[in-house]
């Protein structure tokens, strides 16, 4: 496989409802800015461009089949290949590594990865049914499933089997609205404390608000170029002056939609089959694993997403990481529920599993330098959502994975100081980063690392 960079990404400002806009020019509202970032004019990388790739979640929300033609129609791309990806949550993420394998393969020297969402053409309770439609509609969703209520049920599994407490998870909320304070792309930039977050509207026990993304309406764009790719583009007058970012782990999982069709799976084949490899190198957690399935545990359970240790093993595989928290410097998580950023930190290797609650408050993901009215026993060591995460940036389903890429690329370039006007969410030095975007109750997962080369 060659050799794949990212080099240039664009977001549009998230918000609740962007009715100044078509889907269409709020995608090339990112795309345009992608562009310029490479000192490009659009007509001179048109040229240059291979093809695209476009993510969104669900036609209901546009009322529109053939959404991504329309935005390829747009942007001047056509009669350049292309294609539509969907995968829930994961879209984004999806769409990204697609654009990937396009440039890995040869397929293309250039491509454009975007995606978007328009959420706000229906009312709130009808966009939840949408997103319910990505259960099964023959077995759960005639009984009410609903997602606030399938991440409330795992998580207060969670908390009966491993002792997690609902303030560790409000340390998530103040963290990432804290974070996206300084963030001007994201949607909700508040200072919350951890009672704020307690003691805001219950959505379903023990989420409340605060501990709940937003629907979005938003767009972002990502340029992956091959070796030539760069070269040409170059040739054709772009300034490609930061480091190049490269992708150098891919990963991918995948899990039954029905959470009771899942398997448990005993302690042996748990270590060998799921465990990661810092894991099974470690007589200490191989005996602490060992004691939670002798008290009862069971994995996946609905504690924990198979698909998304199946992702970051992979991904670690590929990129040659052992120790994730010591090795990452920032990783960029799907958190449309604190609940699901905290069992990620699990699958993630972050921390072992029952540990995620501790880690969670911890100060461990948190960023250096910034006062979070939180007593930290921990100094920061792996942020984790530094941009604010979908919690407070917002989830326009099919951009949220792109913005997740944009703002990683923008971490491995230092340039978030150039892009947010304010580099107090510049990780410091910061040389290799991850990207995870999840679908469902855990059905769809990608983990994408990208670091600077040399």
């Amino acid at each position: 496989m060659r050799p794949v960079y990212v080099l240039s990404g664009g977001v549009s400002k998230f918000a609740k409802a962007r009715p100044d806009k078509t889907f269409p020019a709020i995608v090339k509202e990112a795309y345009d800015y992608a562009i310029a970032d490479l000192a490009l004019d659009v007509p001179a990388f048109t040229q240059c461009v291979d093809g695209s790739v476009a993510s969104y979640f669900s036609d209901h929300f546009a009322r529109q089949l053939m959404a991504g033609i329309m935005v390829q129609d747009y942007l001047g791309l056509c009669p350049k290949p292309g294609h539509r990806v969907e995968g829930g949550g994961a879209t984004g993420g999806l769409c990204f590594q697609e654009a990937w394998k396009s440039i890995a393969s040869g397929h293309a020297d250039v491509c454009v990865a975007y995606g978007f969402e328009t959420m706000s053409h229906v009312e709130t309770w009808k966009g939840n049914e949408f997103i319910a439609l990505a259960s099964d509609v023959s077995f759960d969703y005639p009984v009410g499933g609903f997602y606030s209520g399938y991440y409330a049920m795992m998580v207060t599994r969670h908390m009966k089997e491993f002792g997690t407490t609902v303030e560790q998870m409000a340390h998530i909320s103040v963290k990432n609205h804290i974070n996206a304070y300084s963030n001007p792309y994201a949607q909700k930039r508040n200072r919350y404390t951890v009672a704020d977050v307690r003691h805001s509207p219950m959505v379903a026990w023990p989420l409340t608000r605060l501990d709940i993304c937003v629907m979005s309406d938003g767009a972002a764009a990502t340029i992956l170029a091959s070796e030539e790719g760069v070269r040409k583009l170059e040739r054709a007058g772009a300034r490609i002056t930061h480091p190049l970012v490269k992708i150098t782990g891919i990963g991918r999982g995948t899990d039954a939609m029905r959470m009771a069709d899942r398997p448990h799976v005993d302690y042996d084949t748990f270590l060998r089959d799921y465990a990661t490899e810092q894991e099974r190198a470690s007589d200490e957690t191989r005996a602490y694993y060992r004691n939670l399935w002798e008290h009862g545990t069971r994995y996946p359970g609905v504690h924990s997403f198979r698909a998304g240790r199946t992702a970051g093993n992979m991904a670690y595989r590929t990129a040659g990481v052992r120790e994730p928290l010591r090795e990452l410097d920032f990783i960029e998580l799907h958190d449309a529920y604190t609940s699901s950023e905290l069992q990620t930190y699990e699958d993630l290797g972050l921390c072992r599993y029952g540990e995620g609650g501790a880690f969670a408050a911890s100060g461990k993901a948190f960023m250096p330098g910034i006062d979070y009215g939180l007593e930290l026993a921990a100094a920061p060591q792996c942020p984790v959502n530094p941009s604010g995460g979908l919690i407070a940036c917002g989830h326009p389903v099919g951009a949220t994975g792109l913005m997740q890429a944009v703002f990683a690329l923008w971490q491995l370039q230092a340039t978030i100081g150039k892009h947010f006007g304010d580099a107090t969410l510049q990780v410091k030095n910061a040389r290799r980063g991850a990207i995870h975007s999840h679908a469902g109750t855990g059905t769809y997962v990608t983990v994408t690392i990208m670091e600077t080369e040399g």
